[in-house]
C-alpha cells in the first residue's frame, strides 16, 4: 500500500478509529459465531473481559502473554520497515531459548542480575544468527525472505528437538527438557518486586521481562525514527530504488534489519525461559512468533501500537482460557477462531472501512 494511500486519512482516524472499527467488526462476527452454537455472546464477552483483567492474577497473566507478543511484534515491525516480511520469529525465539538455557545452566550460584545481561547477549546472538542467513539470501541471492524464514522455522523445530532429546536432556528423565535452572538465576516475579515494596501480591508469571519489553519498545522507536540508521532502513522499505540512487548500502541494510529482527524475537526467551519455565522445554514458544505478525500489523508497525495490540492479544489468550473453562461449549478451538477473526479483520481486511472513512473525512471543496 502506498504512503499516499495511508496518509489520506487524518492520523487519529488511521491509527485509532480504523483499528477500533476493525476490532469491533471482529467481535461482532465472533458474537454471531457464539450465538450460533446456542450460547449468549454478551455473557461470553463479560467472562472474557473478567478473565483478562477482572482480578490480579488475570492481569498478571495478560501482561505476561503481552510481553512475549511485544517482543515478536517489534521483531516483525523492524523487518517490515525495511520492506521485509519476517515470519521466522517463532524459530528465532525458539533457538534463542537454547542460548538462555545454556547460560543459566553454566552459571550456578550467580545472582540473576549478573546472569541477565549474559543471557540477553546469548538470546540476541542466537535469535540474530537464525535470522542472518535468510537476510543474506534475500540481499545477495534474491531468495524471498518469507520462504526462507518459514523453512528456518521448521529447521529450528528439528534442531531443538535433537538438542532436547539427545544433547541437553536432564539425566535420568524421560521428558525432552533441560535440567532446572539454579534458583539464583530466576528472574524476579512481580510478587518478588511487590514484596520488596511491602505489597502482598498473588503468585503470577509476570516478571521483569515485562519492563524489559517496554524499554525495548522505546529503544526501537528511537532507532527507527530518530537515528540515521533507522532513516536508511525506512528508505529501503519505502523505495529501494531511491535508496540505491542515494548511495545507501541496500544489501547490508537488509541483512542488518533481519539481524535486529531476529535479536528482538530472541528476547522473548528471557521472559519465558528465564522468567517462567526456569528450564528449556519442548515447543515453549507456543506460537508467539506467529501472533507477533498479527500484533505488528494491528499496531501499524509502531511501538506504541504494538504495545497496545500485544495487550489485546494477551487479554484474548488469558480471557479465552477462562471463557473455555466457564462455558464448556466454547472450546479452545473456538477461542482460536475468535483470535483468527481478530487477525482477519485487523490484518487481511484492515482496509474494509477505509474507503467509507476516506469519503466521510474527504476535505469539502469550497
Amino acid at each position: 500500500m502506498s504512503a499516499a494511500r495511508l496518509t489520506s486519512l487524518p492520523r487519529w482516524v488511521d491509527l485509532g478509529l480504523l483499528p477500533f472499527l476493525n476490532l469491533s467488526a471482529a467481535l461482532i462476527v465472533s458474537g454471531l459465531v457464539i450465538a450460533l452454537i446456542g450460547e449468549n455472546p454478551f455473557e461470553a464477552l463479560v467472562i472474557l473481559v473478567n478473565g483478562a483483567v477482572g482480578y490480579q492474577e488475570a492481569i498478571g497473566y495478560t501482561l505476561h502473554y503481552a510481553t512475549n507478543f511485544m517482543f515478536t511484534g517489534l521483531a516483525v515491525a523492524v523487518a517490515f520497515h525495511a520492506g521485509l516480511f519476517n515470519i521466522g520469529g517463532e524459530g528465532q525465539a525458539y533457538v534463542a531459548g537454547l542460548g538462555v538455557a545454556l547460560v543459566c545452566l553454566a552459571l550456578p550460584g550467580w545472582p540473576w542480575w549478573s546472569v541477565l545481561p549474559i543471557a540477553m547477549i546469548a538470546a540476541i546472538f542466537c535469535g540474530a544468527a537464525w535470522a542472518i542467513i535468510p537476510g543474506y539470501l534475500q540481499a545477495a541471492r534474491g531468495s524471498h525472505v518469507v520462504v526462507t524464514t518459514i523453512m528456518f522455522n521448521f529447521l529450528a523445530t528439528a534442531f531443538m528437538t535433537w538438542m532436547l532429546v539427545d544433547v541437553i536432556r536432564a539425566e535420568g528423565q524421560q521428558a525432552p527438557q533441560s535440567a532446572a535452572f539454579p534458583p539464583s538465576t530466576h528472574l524476579p516475579t512481580i510478587q518478588d518486586m511487590g514484596a520488596f515494596l511491602g505489597l502482598d501480591l498473588p503468585r503470577m508469571p509476570l516478571n521483569l521481562g515485562f519492563f524489559l519489553a517496554i524499554l525495548t519498545a522505546v529503544l526501537v522507536y528511537l532507532y527507527i525514527w530518530h537515528t540515521r540508521w533507522g532513516y536508511e532502513l525506512r528508505t529501503v522499505g519505502t523505495n529501494e530504488t531511491a535508496a540505491v540512487y542515494a548511495g545507501m548500502p541496500v544489501p547490508r541494510l537488509i541483512i542488518i534489519a533481519m539481524v535486529i529482527s531476529g535479536a528482538l524475537a530472541g528476547l522473548a526467551a528471557i521472559n519465558e525461559v528465564m522468567g517462567v519455565q526456569h528450564r528449556l522445554v519442548m515447543n515453549w514458544t507456543g506460537g508467539v512468533g506467529y501472533v507477533g505478525i498479527a500484533v505488528a500489523l494491528m499496531g501499524r508497525n509502531h511501538p506504541v501500537g504494538i504495545a497496545l495490540s500485544a495487550l489485546l492479544f494477551g487479554a484474548l489468550y488469558q480471557g479465552g482460557s477462562d471463557l473455555a473453562f466457564e462455558i464448556p461449549a466454547i472450546t479452545r478451538e473456538m477461542i482460536v477462531v475468535i483470535q483468527g477473526l481478530v487477525i482477519l479483520f485487523c490484518g487481511a481486511l484492515e482496509n474494509l472501512f477505509r474507503a467509507p472513512l476516506e469519503a466521510y473525512f474527504k476535505p469539502k471543496s469550497a
